[in-house]
Parts: C-alpha cells; sequence; structure tokens
C-alpha cells in the first residue's frame, strides 16, 4: 500500500455548531465545508491544516456510528485517515497482513472519497481509515 499523507484527523462531537465555534473563533480555522453522509448517520465539517484536515462528526441518529461512540465513550478523538492510491488494494493488503477490516470494500464518504475502516482491535485500538479518490 502507498500512504501519501495524513488524510484527516476525525473527531467525535455532540454539538457541530459550538466545536465549529471553538475551530474558528480560539484557533483561528475556518470551516470550509460541511456535509452529511446519509448512510453513516453523520454530519461532517472540515477544516484545512496545512496538507492535513480536521473533520468534526455529529451523529444525526442515536444509533449510527458516531451516536453510539459518543454513548460508549464520550467526544472525543475518532479516528485517523491516512490518504492511499487505491483503497480497495489497501484494504486487501491490510487483511493479508492479518489485520482484522470494519470494511472488506470501500464505500463513499464525505467529501466524494472511498473509504474503508480498519477495526481498532487490530490497530493497537486507534479506529484507523483508508481513504482515496474515486
Amino acid at each position: 500500500m502507498n500512504i501519501t499523507h495524513i488524510e484527516h484527523i476525525g473527531i467525535a462531537v455532540e454539538n457541530m455548531e459550538e466545536a465549529i465555534a471553538y475551530y474558528e473563533n480560539v484557533l483561528g480555522l475556518t470551516c470550509y465545508a460541511i456535509e452529511e453522509v446519509a448512510d453513516q448517520k453523520v454530519k461532517t465539517a472540515f477544516f484545512q491544516v496545512g496538507q492535513t484536515k480536521v473533520e468534526l462528526l455529529e451523529t444525526t441518529d442515536p444509533d449510527g456510528p458516531i451516536g453510539k461512540f459518543i454513548a460508549n465513550r464520550g467526544p472525543g478523538l475518532h479516528h485517523i485517515a491516512f490518504a492511499v492510491d487505491g483503497v480497495a488494494d489497501s484494504l486487501q493488503q491490510a487483511e493479508d497482513k492479518g489485520i482484522r477490516l470494519i470494511d472488506k470494500t470501500p464505500r463513499p464518504g464525505a467529501e466524494n472519497l472511498r473509504i474503508g475502516f480498519l477495526h481498532p482491535k487490530s490497530t493497537f485500538g486507534a479506529l484507523t481509515e483508508f481513504c482515496g479518490k474515486k
């Protein structure tokens, strides 16, 4: 697999408006996009920091992945996403090396990217995402 850079860091938040205000008013960043990913039951907001982005994640359904994450662990760091050349190939290579996958095939993600997750039980507790262009 060819990881090119950290694409983004995902942070689960309970209140998107309050979180955006913190990133803009305290850190001086600019939210450049807000998007809902309906099939993942999440609303996202993005901030560019150099080559890397910060992605805020707010659940749109308490039974969705972010809703469950916040219920179990509270708000905070959710995942790290690596940009790769070929999400499907990278997932397969990880699986071939004994890594447990959440996604066996890429699925649509925010910002028109293809994404796939590795299970945190195989990645030392860090939910890991591969993402790339369609």
